[in-house]
């Protein structure tokens, strides 16, 4: 866990006074050896794309057969302009996206590792793709960070010139009349939010609506959440959508480690989420769930190394 402190012990508290037959503590991890086996069968993530060491820590774990949610070999993998790219072809509807090369380098990069590069950018082709306004922010990044909406290609411009060393990407820009954010649970178990992103942390972003969406619309983007958290293997996840026309636009959907602070998101969707993740660990402990790992190496370890389970 991080600077999270509602989230994480309610989910023990819940676990341990549940009778779903396992017990939850947090985690503690020092210097690891190589051959060290981890004893936990689950292990929920919450933190490790910040901190190298807990998310080599994580990746060695998954030797031992635990499971890990979110699985961190995909996770240190994913990025928002491939998940756009994988989301268009699976059929779900997403805003235009270009991606963008970097402004500038690393010291020791030289002239020469950049010749595949076509330059300069023809800026008036990019724009003419996405429409103007547009969403410039980090092929990778999330928490609103370097995000500029630009109405211009001078303005665009000067916004991509302050970028620096981070790879970025254009974005369409949704004029919405309705968005909902959606927690995804065991790439089965969706809640559809209704959510403003219009206002400021921690004041209302997160309301409720029983009447904010038709049934029809609520069905798709629920199956939406499925077929795009089935492709991306997240068992833990939110994915953010913007509807404009009866159409769901999925804006962010690559978010394993998502909000879930009472003060945030409130009582009730907090405990929709602390319940369904429970159940879901319960299941795998259990084996009673399989759990979604492409792990080529898997394969040839030996049980016996692994460890009984």
């Amino acid at each position: 866990m991080g600077r999270e402190a509602s989230f994480p012990e309610e989910f023990i508290k819940y676990v341990n006074n549940s009778n779903l037959g396992i017990e939850a503590e947090m985690v503690k991890v020092g210097a690891l050896e190589a051959d060290e086996l981890c004893q936990y069968k689950v292990i929920i993530d919450r933190i490790s794309h910040e901190i190298p060491f807990y998310r080599c820590f994580l990746k060695t774990a998954a030797l031992s057969g635990t499971v890990l949610i979110n699985n961190p070999f995909w996770w240190a993998a994913d990025d928002k302009f491939f998940g756009t790219a994988l989301l268009e072809r699976l059929g779900i509807a997403v805003p235009r996206s270009v991606l963008l090369p970097q402004k500038s380098y690393k010291e020791d990069v030289w002239n020469e590792s950049l010749r595949n590069l076509k330059y300069p950018l023809d800026w008036h082709k990019v724009v003419e793709y996405t429409g103007l306004p547009a969403i410039m922010k980090p092929y990778d990044g999330g928490g609103w960070k370097q995000v500029y909406k630009v109405h211009s290609v001078d303005e665009l411009i000067y916004y991509y010139d302050q970028t620096g060393t981070t790879c970025m990407m254009l974005q369409e820009f949704i004029n919405f009349d309705r968005y909902v954010r959606c927690y995804t649970i065991g790439r089965k178990n969706v809640l559809v939010m209704p959510y403003d992103p219009t206002k400021p942390y921690l004041q209302g972003q997160y309301f409720q609506d029983d009447n904010y969406i038709d049934k029809k619309l609520h069905d798709r983007i629920v199956a939406d959440c499925i077929k795009l958290n089935e492709a991306l293997g997240y068992d833990m996840n939110t994915a953010e959508f913007a509807i404009r026309g009866g159409i769901p636009y999925a804006i962010d959907f690559t978010n394993p480690a998502p909000d879930a602070d009472k003060q945030s998101v409130g009582e009730y969707n907090q405990r929709w989420f602390i319940e369904n993740l429970a159940e879901l660990a319960a299941g795998y402990c259990r084996k009673s769930e399989k759990a979604h790992r492409e792990m080529r190496w898997s394969e040839f370890l030996n049980p016996v190394l692994v460890g009984a389970r």
